[in-house]
């Protein structure tokens, strides 16, 4: 398994790739009918004509076997976007949720999402780090220059609810290095160095975080936008999972949908600082959380959290004690930041019905978890870091 993100090299964009994803892959017909198909699911949408098109097409329509053995993981990933959104766009594209993925899209899914080491579901990966383009590609990613390359619907609040992730990843890439260096680093200077490269980094994350409600209305993301990333684990609405149709003997299987859980940024802090998480279905959900991510970004979670010193630096050194504690009360802030969009986006909203939400629930997160409880308890865990 190869990966952008080695972990003894200094990622350039953090958690994203180093080069822009490709936008399409065009090297045969049936990846330039998948790129020009995905390219057209927000039509196909509005006009319910996503299930005939996906369901008359046979089974082996689309084989992307000579790029799995050649590891054209660029393209590879580039499809298994493509993939997830068509499949996620035909699961949601009535009110009630449809129990089995045909086989022309469940079969390459599979293959696709397993050599990248994924579940076949919309992820975070797919979602957001792979879905992304610079408008001038001779700028920097910002708010200003970055653009979707997926789509369910489409529109100003889906793209903003993304792109303002992507430019986080991006913010957090100081600190991702940082971590990388602060694992081996003994000489106290360099270890405060790093730690206010992370502080920075987070502070520049929160202060994107706090732009969220400027361009992505709550209404609109929960009913427009938030139906079509949920999962088939936890879901209420399909209780005993989806059937991929000639696969897993036809039995329904449960993933998880598409949530910021499944960003490695606080993970990885969390590894490097010793937050402790108490033994319980909590902690045991961000663990699974881990399978969702790039292989890549797991092993550098792990690495992290075996080899990490700076709590014992912390412990003898007041100056790196003080600049750990300003780290983590900014993770403490974002977690907050989260809580307080959990409930204005999805608490409060649930109080409103609207005729064109489809899948979900209206007491659980994307992700399967009573997000409430949860996210609570992720930013109290943090606080209680803190060390005077």
């Amino acid at each position: 398994m190869k990966s952008d993100l080695i972990l003894d090299k200094k990622p350039k964009r953090g958690f994203l790739p180093d080069h822009a994803p490709l936008k399409s892959v065009r090297s045969d017909s049936q990846s330039r009918y998948l790129s020009d198909l995905s390219a057209e699911v927000p039509k196909l949408l509005l006009t319910s004509s996503l299930p005939q098109v996906l369901e008359s097409l046979p089974g082996n329509f689309f084989n992307f076997s000579e790029m799995i053995r050649g590891g054209e993981e660029k393209r590879l990933r580039c499809i298994n976007s493509q993939l997830s959104f068509l499949a996620h766009a035909y699961v949601y594209s009535d009110n009630k949720p449809k129990k089995k993925l045909p086989k022309s899209i469940a079969s390459p899914w599979i293959k696709v999402s397993k050599y990248l080491g994924r579940p076949p579901v919309l992820s975070y990966a797919s979602y957001c780090l792979d879905n992304w383009y610079l408008i001038d590609k001779n700028k920097k990613i910002s708010l200003d220059n970055v653009a979707l390359i997926n789509n369910f619907l489409g529109g100003v609040d889906e793209d903003w609810f993304v792109t303002i992730h992507v430019c986080i990843e991006d913010a957090a890439s100081e600190a991702i290095r940082s971590t990388i260096a602060l694992v081996d680093e003994t000489l106290e200077s360099k270890i405060e160095m790093h730690l206010k490269n992370i502080l920075n980094s987070l502070e520049k994350v929160n202060s994107i975080f706090k732009r969220m409600p400027e361009k992505c209305d709550p209404y609109i993301y929960y009913h427009r936008v938030r139906p079509y990333i949920f999962g088939w684990k936890n879901n209420p609405d399909l209780p005993k999972g989806l059937i991929y149709d000639g696969f897993f003997k036809n039995k329904p299987q449960q993933f998880r949908g598409e949530t910021g859980a499944q960003s490695s940024i606080i993970p990885l802090l969390d590894a490097l600082f010793d937050v402790k998480h108490k033994k319980d279905s909590l902690r045991d959900y961000l663990e699974e959380m881990l399978l969702y991510m790039p292989p890549a970004h797991r092993e550098l979670i792990f690495q992290t959290k075996k080899n990490s010193k700076v709590k014992m630096y912390a412990n003898d050194s007041i100056k790196i004690r003080r600049l750990v504690n300003k780290c983590l009360d900014q993770m403490t802030q974002f977690r907050s930041q989260h809580i307080r969009y959990a409930n204005d986006y999805i608490h409060s909203q649930s109080r409103n019905p609207s005729e064109f939400t489809s899948g979900g629930s209206t007491i659980r997160g994307t992700g399967g978890t009573p997000f409430m409880r949860y996210l609570r308890k992720h930013r109290d865990e943090t606080k209680s870091s803190i060390k005077k």
